[in-house]
Formats: structure tokens, C-alpha cells, sequence
């Protein structure tokens, strides 16, 4: 059976029909925040078959598959890459209104240019010939992103990370440019059991040693001057419950010092740590010129018995629901008293906080950058028609869409980028819908400059491209 997929997938008007085809379809892609591998972009691999590319590591898929009673074997157990396609083959059927479906289908049909539905009899012939396809040099992961019209692409990396493969694709030239982005996490996770061993490994690369909370914040501070000199443009920080607990350096030391004794921490001292180190972080961002991105609100690794056999990030992390304006606030308003508040980007999965992350933005913008703080796009569970369209116009209630960075794929498969096209297609019927039933003019021209700066010329200039 065909796909639904059309030319005008998801343009419901003439309008957005016409700011799709004319003006979005051929924009370069600014992919500001993935984990794509940076290695494999190195060594520009090729896939040995489609498991391989699309179900590994795809939590997102895992869920799904969970979902529709499929044994762990064939998620991520021992079963064979053909077996898990074809159990994933049984699910897709059974995702409508989940984006995996579109996105399953956008990626078939993009990549290897099958025009099918896939389900368990479409399946057998599908992997033969998506298999020979990913064995050519056109599918290599060099030719995807050169395919999908890549710009820049900016990976997430822990500050300890040598940088070496970064290093070598700037020495060849290779584009589009593949940026690093300064991920601290265990940095900040004091209460963490690898916390520990994760300033030892700070301490090797950044040749101190490291026995003091002074130490600690000048290796911080050598490798961000590292990763800017090799072409970092962001920061990135997961947060799951926001924290602001204020504490002088002296304080915070003692806590530091506490900590490498192993001693037990008080929730308040783990909040004092935390907080007094991002905002000194935030500090070396504003210097850089960086933009720091502050993910809120994930709850992680709910299943025990789960995370305990497979580890994080395996399709067991849900939306988190605390309360986030008064410490966001103060996170922000200490920055800016200091004249160091970065660029910043602020996310939450917990899409209830929408509205609280658009009006906090409009708190701190300025006359130099254009929508300097941002209500990021919706993230993970938001990623959505419905998700990505409140989120866009949650932003045009409360602030500006037109300075709006846009979309970003936040992930681990070079398949992936198609969900730009997909991103696009909405942003084009959103404003198509709009001017259909008559709340904006079809001012083609200025319609086209939304979107060209939407898409791509917005991130451009915000992140220094």
C-alpha cells in the first residue's frame, strides 16, 4: 500500500501550500542540539542494515514497542537485527496519532525513496531493500547530511571529551560544520555517586589537581575556553527539578571540600553547589558568546528494575511536574544583575510550563540580540503536530514568533533530520491558517520572512553560524 504521504502532507491551504513549497522546502537545515556521533560522522560509516540505524538506541521506538506487548528480547535484548525490525514492523500499524508513524514513513520515503506503508507484510521486502540502499556511498553519513542540505549540526559532549574527532573534521574542511556543545552535567550532579570520579577525570584533562572548589572552577573554566577554540557555540544542561539556593563562594567551598571526604550533603548545600556553579558557568557563556540551553523537568529512570538491567536513557524517563517560575527567575535575574546573562534557551517537558517559560523570556531580552532568551521548541514528548503547534503559538501569545530559533532534532539518528521538513510543514499551515481565517494578511512577502527566519536565518544569527 502507498503512503498517505503527499506532496502537501500536512498543508491544509493554498497559503501554506505555497510558503512550504516556495520558501521552506529549500532552506538549509541548523541542527543547533543533537547526540548524533561525531565518530561515525568521522569515519563517515555506513550502516550495515536498518535496525541498525533506526532501532538502536531510539527509546522512542522502544517505548512503542513496549506499548504494544512486544518481549524486551526484541527491544533490546538478544533477538537479531531482522528480528527486532520486524517486531517493530508489527507496531508501527498500531501508532496512529503518535509522530512516529509520520516519522517512519517520512524517513522510508526520503532516504531510500520507498513509498510504502509499513507493516509485517510490506516488512520483508522493505529491509532488503532499505539494507541495499544504507551499503552505498549515497547513504553514508557524510552524504545524509550533505542530502538533507546540513549546515551545522551541534553535538552534545562532556567537558572531558578530548574533542578529537571535531578536531580532525575542522582539519578536512568537512561541512557542514559539526560544532560541539558543553554538556556539565556531572559537574553538577553533586549528590551523584560518579560525581567524584568525574572530577578526577576533569582534573586529568584539564592537567590541576583538583582539591579545592577554586581548582575545581578554574578546570571548568579551562576546558569552556577549550571547547570555544574548537568551535562550541552552546552549552546544555538537563535539569530535572529547578534549584536556586543562595550561598556565598566561601560557603559553597565548604560544601565542595565536604563532598570530597565523602561526607553526607543536605539538600540545601546540594542546591548551594549547584546553584552557585551555574551561574559562575553562565558567566564564562556570556563571555564566549554562547547560548546556554537549560532542559527542565524531565522525570528519569522510573522503572528500577528497568534502569538497574539496561541503564539511562532506555525508554523509562516521563514528564516531571514541580514548580519552576520563582527559581528560573532567580536563575536568570542573578545573571543579569551581573550584565552576564547568556543567550539563553529554555526548554520543559512539562508542557503545562509553556506559558511560564514564554512570559519569563519576555523578562530578559535586550536591543543587542533579537530574542536573546528563548522559549525553546517543544521537547521529546511535546514533538508533535499538536506539541510543536501549541508550543509556536503559546510563543506568538506571549512574545514574538518571528525572532523564534525553531526546530531542532535532539537526536541519535542521522535519519532524523527529516523531522525538520516535518517541523516545517506545520510552522507553514500554522501561519496558512491563520491568514485563512483572516487574523494576519497574506502579506506573502513577510509571511516568506517568518519563515525564513524561522527555519533557518534566526539560529543562523543567533548562534554565530
Amino acid at each position: 500500500m502507498k503512503t498517505f504521504i503527499t506532496d502537501d502532507f500536512l498543508l491544509y491551504n493554498d497559503t501554506a501550500r505555497e510558503l512550504y513549497h516556495n520558501t521552506a522546502k529549500h532552506l538549509p537545515i541548523i541542527d543547533y542540539h543533537n547526540h548524533l556521533n561525531d565518530d561515525e560522522i568521522l569515519r563517515d560509516k555506513n550502516y550495515n542494515n536498518l535496525s541498525e540505524i533506526w532501532l538502536a538506541g531510539d527509546h522512542y521506538k522502544w517505548r512503542a514497542m513496549r506499548a504494544n506487548g512486544t518481549d524486551e528480547a526484541y527491544v533490546t535484548g538478544n533477538k537479531s537485527d531482522y528480528e527486532k525490525f520486524m517486531a517493530w514492523a508489527k507496531t508501527v500499524p498500531n501508532t496512529f496519532g503518535n509522530p512516529l508513524y509520520h516519522w517512519t514513513h517520512l524517513e522510508l520515503l526520503r532516504y531510500f525513496d520507498i513509498d510504502e506503508v509499513l507493516n509485517e507484510e510490506s516488512a520483508p521486502a522493505i529491509w532488503e531493500e532499505a539494507n541495499r540502499k544504507l551499503a552505498t556511498p549515497e547513504l553514508s553519513v557524510r552524504s545524509m547530511l550533505k542530502k538533507d542540505n546540513v549546515d551545522f549540526v551541534g553535538t552534545t559532549d562532556d567537558p572531558t571529551d578530548d574533542l578529537a574527532n571535531h578536531i580532525q573534521l575542522a582539519k578536512e574542511g568537512f561541512s557542514p560544520k559539526v560544532s560541539p556543545s558543553f554538556r556539565p552535567d556531572k559537574g553538577l550532579g553533586i549528590e551523584k555517586e560518579d560525581f567524584l570520579p568525574w572530577v578526577e577525570k576533569l582534573g586529568q584533562v584539564a592537567n590541576a589537581n583538583i582539591e579545592t572548589y577554586d581548582a575545581f572552577l578554574d578546570a571548568l573554566a579551562s576546558r569552556v575556553d577549550y571547547f570555544d577554540k574548537h568551535g562550541c557555540r552552546s552549552s546544555d544542561h538537563g535539569i530535572n527539578v529547578l534549584y536556586y539556593e543562595k550561598a556565598s563562594k566561601d560557603e559553597v567551598a565548604s560544601v565542595f571540600a565536604k563532598r570530597l571526604k565523602g561526607e553526607q550533603l543536605s539538600a540545601k548545600e546540594v542546591d548551594q553547589f549547584k546553584t552557585y556553579t551555574l551561574l559562575t558557568l553562565g558567566e564564562l557563556y556570556a563571555d564566549k558568546g554562547w547560548a546556554m540551553q537549560l532542559h527542565i523537568s524531565p522525570l528519569r529512570n522510573n522503572n528500577t528494575k528497568m534502569f538497574k538491567k539496561l541503564g539511562p536513557d532506555s525508554g523509562f524517563d516521563s514528564i516531571n511536574d514541580p514548580q519552576i517560575a520563582e527559581k528560573l527567575a532567580a536563575l536568570l535575574d542573578a545573571m543579569e544583575e551581573r550584565d552576564k546573562l547568556p543567550k539563553t534557551i529554555l526548554y520543559s517537558l512539562n508542557a503545562n510550563h509553556y506559558d511560564v517559560l514564554a512570559a519569563m523570556a519576555g523578562n530578559y531580552q535586550n536591543a543587542e540580540i533579537p530574542g536573546k532568551v528563548q522559549f525553546g521548541t517543544a521537547w521529546w514528548f511535546n514533538d508533535t503536530i499538536d506539541g510543536m503547534e501549541n508550543q509556536m503559538k503559546t510563543l506568538a501569545n506571549i512574545g514574538l514568533i518571528s525572532n523564534f530559533i525553531g526546530m531542532l532534532t535532539d537526536s541519535r539518528s542521522f535519519l532524523s533530520f527529516s523531522r525538520h521538513e516535518y517541523f516545517r510543514r506545520i510552522l507553514c499551515n500554522l501561519l496558512g491558517s491563520w491568514v485563512e481565517e483572516g487574523k494576519v494578511p497574506k502579506d506573502m512577502a513577510l509571511l516568506e520572512k517568518y519563515v525564513r527566519g524561522i527555519c533557518y536565518e534566526n539560529a543562523k544569527r543567533y548562534f554565530s553560524i
